[in-house]
């Protein structure tokens, strides 16, 4: 998983409206997709993408279970600049 991460970095740094990703490892065997976007229609672009779509194709070799899919709401943020 963590060498699929580092390969998706150069695709979604091609989409436009991705404001912010990040690949993240949480545990030995635990891995996380952080990401941002200004719209929703960034947000559904994203998930529809070529990260989206090369993770479900290797799902199953890649993941023990489903991934699970949340939207959240940033209340509070601090950006440089």
């Amino acid at each position: 998983m963590a060498e699929f991460l580092r390969q998706g970095q150069p695709l979604v740094e091609d989409e436009p409206g991705t404001a912010a990703w990040f690949g993240v490892r949480l545990g030995p065997t635990s891995f996380a997709i952080f990401d941002a976007f200004p719209t929703e229609s960034a947000r559904d672009a994203h998930l529809s993408g070529k990260v989206a779509a090369a993770l479900k194709a290797k799902a199953g070799e890649l993941l023990a279970v489903a991934p699970d899919i949340r939207k959240a709401e940033v209340l509070a943020f601090k950006l440089p600049g």
